[in-house]
């Protein structure tokens, strides 16, 4: 096994939806991205899919049918390497890519979470109140993914 642990297939999609996300925010400070698929149609909620720890990126703007998947590791090392980042940190990162009918992009972070919340009238960047927790990924989550182990289990 090399040292990231990242090599979960390519071709098999962490998450994908028919919505639309587009680039709501970066914050230097704390290294967040956040983007959203606001209400629209018979979609009544909102989801936040949120990149905490971001080291490297590239994006565009808006992801129609949005698919996200990890990368295998020829990729991973190759990013990694281009993020700037020391060898000591490797483990305790994870790298995505975006997939869309509209772009494609990539994220290396240190977990992502994707969120729904209801109503059309909250504000993304205030994060409070009711959600529903959809996904959350680390770096390890991946890794045992790829080992096919229950993370559940003891």
């Amino acid at each position: 096994m090399s040292e990231s642990g990242m090599s979960v297939a390519p071709t098999t999609p962490l998450f994908s939806t028919e919505r639309t996300f587009r680039v709501w925010r970066y914050g230097v400070g704390h290294s967040q991205l956040l983007l959203c698929s606001m209400p629209w149609g018979e979609h009544t909620d909102r989801l936040d899919l949120l990149f905490e720890d971001v080291h490297a990126m590239q994006l565009v703007t808006r992801y129609e049918a949005l698919e996200i998947h990890a990368v295998d590791e020829p990729q991973f090392d190759r990013l990694y390497e281009q993020s700037g980042l020391p060898a000591r940190w490797k483990r305790s990162q994870l790298i995505v890519k975006l997939k869309s009918g509209s772009g494609a992009g990539w994220v290396q972070c240190g977990r992502l979470t994707l969120e729904r919340r209801k109503g059309a009238e909250q504000d993304p960047v205030d994060r409070s109140g009711p959600r529903d927790l959809l996904l959350s990924l680390r770096p390890a989550d991946l890794r045992t993914r790829r080992a096919g182990s229950d993370p559940t289990a003891p």
